[in-house]
């Protein structure tokens, strides 16, 4: 009788019309479906339909207990080229390259000692927990997209490549190398107060910024086993450099995938990464000018990287190679 109640509230207040049963005095029969529907549509301008129902999706747990299955990890110091890479990639039919989402700044809050003891019951520790959610998150956009293979840039995830790797034992890299300077000298040329508040902007904070990431990339290069590619050989000769990163990620060229502004890339969103013009135009454009002088704290990273060459590097590190570097044994 509730439910009834509830039913007739409802239809009245939407329809003018209530249910009640029929005069038990007459030979009733229920009508068709149709019939009912072109009666209540006439009278109410209403019809009965069956409930939607959700899509329950199933994401099969890859081995190991994570849901994600060989994810790629693009690891890089900023303005390296890893957004045109993310769009590139992003357009191949079975690769799906989200925008940034900073892993490190990602976590799960473990507050009161009430619930860390309930997270040691359940066995549990807070990394993880963390693995956990950040499994589930990009298990789930994985699964919006449609397609099979997941791509995640972030920078700022070169920071934590440890955990990653711990997290999906059978994920793979491509670290993506630019010149220090040049990344350097884009780093401060992009810098905005408004999602860097407590920084200066100054070319010294630059530098020490940019060399904790390319400390932390040299790391992941000499240790896992990735893929290197040059942003420099990137823009030069994009195919040769696209079909080495598909290669290595086991999935056919697709030549469309440079001409990456013929797909719907609508999450170019600033603070997540390169969101410039040249990025926005859809086509790979060639890399800036190297800039005059290296800083000389970028020096080591430079001979490091195969950027100069040692005799090049006395003094305090003015003289640059304008190549893209000495290939090695990481490429």
């Amino acid at each position: 009788m509730e439910l009834r109640r509830v039913v007739n509230v409802l239809l009245a207040r939407t329809t003018g019309y209530h249910l009640s049963r029929p005069p038990a005095d007459r030979d009733w029969r229920y009508p068709s479906p149709e019939r009912l529907n072109r009666l209540l549509t006439r009278l109410t301008g209403y019809q009965l339909s069956r409930p939607r129902i959700t899509r329950v999706r199933h994401v099969r747990p890859a081995p190991g207990g994570r849901l994600l299955e060989a994810p790629v990890f693009i690891l890089s110091a900023a303005r390296s080229g890893s957004t045109l890479t993310r769009m590139i990639l992003g357009s191949h039919s079975r690769l799906y390259a989200p925008p940034e989402l900073p892993l490190k700044q990602l976590g799960v809050r473990a507050e009161t000692s009430w619930i860390r003891a309930s997270i040691e019951a359940f066995g549990l520790s807070a990394e993880e927990l963390d693995f956990l959610l950040w499994d589930r998150i990009l298990a789930e956009s994985l699964e919006r997209s449609g397609k099979l293979t997941i791509v995640v840039k972030t920078p700022s995830n070169v920071l934590i490549w440890e955990q990653i790797a711990a997290c999906w034992p059978d994920a793979r890299f491509i670290v993506l190398l630019r010149h220090p300077a040049a990344a350097v000298a884009s780093l401060q040329a992009s810098w905005d107060p408004a999602w860097h508040p407590d920084g200066s902007g100054t070319l010294d904070e630059s530098v020490g910024k940019a060399l904790r990431y390319m400390i932390k990339v040299e790391e992941a290069r000499r240790t896992l086993p990735a893929l290197t590619v040059r942003y420099e050989d990137l823009t030069a000769d994009p195919e040769t450099q696209t079909r080495r990163m598909c290669d290595f990620l086991g999935v056919p060229y697709e030549p469309a995938m440079l001409d990456y502004g013929k797909f719907d890339h609508t999450d170019l969103v600033a603070g997540l990464g390169d969101s410039s013009e040249n990025i926005r135009s859809g086509r790979i454009q060639a890399a800036a000018p190297l800039p005059a002088d290296i800083p000389a704290e970028l020096t080591e990273m430079c001979l490091t990287w195969g950027y100069l060459e040692p005799e090049m590097a006395s003094g305090q590190g003015s003289t640059h190679q304008t190549g893209a570097g000495n290939q090695d044994r990481s490429e």
